[in-house]
């Protein structure tokens, strides 16, 4: 029986890219455009936990933002965040860097802005972005839902489901589909892989990336 540790470690394996043609290929969503990485080379993979922010209004929070679900991290699992509220206020900052790399969290997506991000750069933790800011969110978000469903671009994640963002870009992959897309995304990575060791033996590139090329994706 497949367990969510093999399917991380497959993952893993596999860039964003790969990932999104896979997706592609079955007619899912799951691929997010605009979120960038702003402080390591690392590609990141992993199941999702997921917090939800919104402006305070009045409201004031009881724990700081974010906190709730890095006490609940497990190694190795990514914090994706969403801040749509359209101010510009962070929804990660250092210290929350530093308190989720000490739980051995892979990396955190935001949907809204990051800062701290020399911070996070010094400590080496994988900060993914809609933006960054240096003003806080004190007095301007609060937290609202942890591990609820959230949305990210126009994708919706939900709590369990699987994250890989790299310099190319951040994709989901809802739990249920993990399985199609994994083995859809090793075939497509074998059959580039043939392609560019042909052209490494000195195959021409315009029969190498011929109709064939154009056809892969295809249902």
């Amino acid at each position: 029986m497949n367990m969510p540790s093999e399917f991380v470690g497959r993952l893993g394996a596999l860039d964003s890219c790969a990932v999104s043609d896979a997706l592609d290929k079955l007619g899912l969503k799951g691929s997010v455009n605009g979120i960038h990485r702003f402080t390591t080379e690392q590609r990141i993979a992993g199941r999702v936990l997921t917090v939800k922010l919104d402006r305070a209004e009045g409201r004031s929070n009881t724990r700081h933002l974010c906190t709730t679900a890095i006490d609940a991290a497990t190694p190795g699992e990514i914090i994706v965040v969403e801040q749509r509220t359209g101010l510009d206020a962070a929804s990660w900052g250092g210290n929350l860097a530093i308190g989720a790399k000490m739980r051995k969290v892979a990396g955190v997506i935001v949907e809204g802005p990051a800062r701290d991000i020399d911070d996070c750069r010094r400590i080496d933790f994988p900060v993914f972005a809609r933006s960054h800011t240096s003003r806080t969110a004190r007095g301007r978000i609060v937290e609202v839902a942890t591990n609820e469903t959230i949305t990210v671009g126009d994708v919706e994640v939900n709590p369990g489901d699987y994250a890989v963002a790299d310099g190319s870009g951040v994709v989901f992959i809802a739990a249920s589909d993990i399985a199609r897309v994994l083995e859809t995304a090793e075939a497509i990575v074998a059959r580039e892989e043939a392609m560019a060791q042909a052209l490494r033996e000195g195959v021409s590139i315009s029969q190498v990336m011929g109709a064939n090329y154009e056809s892969m994706l295809k249902k």
